[in-house]
């Protein structure tokens, strides 16, 4: 079985993930005033129904964030789901309705778009990426290239769409890279790329770490050097789908057991080309710093 990153699903967020990013979203829309338009304009009794409908095409992640907004602003705000994350969307489906006071409702309904528009975005890209090697050995993994403190809630809505999840953080995986190569060389502690594998390895083993560890080759002579160093995870960084597949050829030769990642300038328009090399992984930053917010509403009924 090849080495996996720690996936993201929901049972897998904690509440202090979640409990200061909302605190956050809510505290720049509110502030201490709270919704000033609304207490001048709607009576503090009056009471409404409104519906979350979707305004285009596209794959909900976000759903379950939308109950603990809600109950965040209102505990008395009642919430029904109609649809949940990784549900396809058309304009004019329907997420859910919430029943609750007037102004409640409002002082919720930005800070509600906002999280499920954003993360709807990135699970509807990753859908198009995944949909596109289809057919491939290829998988399509995240990348680090993520909005500060959204990090878990997009690496969440990628696997929303059918992506798989490339490592949280420098916490919890070596991935070596040229920078990493690069300063041994200026500070004279010059170490080749199969030396590098075998000192994360020995640090792991030190340390009683167990996770993968991934080297960047930026050319085919760098990645025949580091093969029998046996690295889970070998990350071609930049080629072109050509040198792919002559990686490709080489790994098969030298050891198949280990894996194969493309990364670097990967977009819908390559994604496939790269994806019909026999690469096994391809990772993509586009996927959360490119993503564009869906479009939702909501619609007093």
């Amino acid at each position: 079985m090849p080495a996996e990153f720690t996936q993201r699903f929901w049972s897998t967020l904690t509440d202090s993930d979640i409990r200061q990013i909302l605190q956050i979203a809510l505290s720049e829309d509110l502030d201490a005033a709270g919704d000033l338009t609304s207490l001048a304009m709607i009576p503090h009794d009056a009471e409404g129904t409104a519906e979350i409908v979707s305004r285009s095409a596209g794959i909900l992640a976000g759903a379950p964030l939308i109950p603990q907004i809600l109950m965040s602003v209102d505990r008395r705000i009642d919430w029904m789901p109609d649809i949940a994350d990784s549900d396809a969307l058309l304009p004019g489906t329907r997420v859910g309705t919430m029943s609750g006071f007037a102004r409640s409702l409002l002082a919720a309904e930005r800070t509600v778009l906002n999280f499920i528009g954003r993360l709807s975005g990135i699970a509807s890209l990753t859908h198009q990426f995944v949909t596109a090697v289809q057919g491939t050995p290829a998988k399509i993994y995240d990348t680090r290239k993520t909005t500060p403190g959204w990090r878990l809630l997009e690496k969440y809505a990628v696997r929303c769409g059918g992506g798989t999840n490339h490592r949280s953080g420098l916490y919890d995986a070596v991935l070596i890279k040229d920078n990493h190569l690069a300063f041994g060389r200026q500070e004279n502690r010059c170490f080749s790329p199969a030396e590098a594998v075998r000192k994360a390895k020995d640090f792991l083993k030190q340390h009683h770490y167990s996770m993968i560890v991934e080297i960047e080759a930026d050319t085919l002579d760098q990645l025949r050097e580091v093969l029998p160093e046996e690295p889970h995870i070998v990350l071609l960084d930049n080629m072109q789908p050509e040198q792919i597949a002559e990686a490709v050829k080489i790994r098969n030769q030298i050891n198949p057991h280990v894996q194969l990642e493309a990364s670097g300038g990967v977009h819908l328009k390559t994604v496939r080309s790269i994806a019909e090399t026999g690469v096994e992984r391809i990772s993509a930053g586009a996927l959360t710093h490119s993503a564009v917010s869906l479009d939702f509403g909501l619609d007093w009924i």
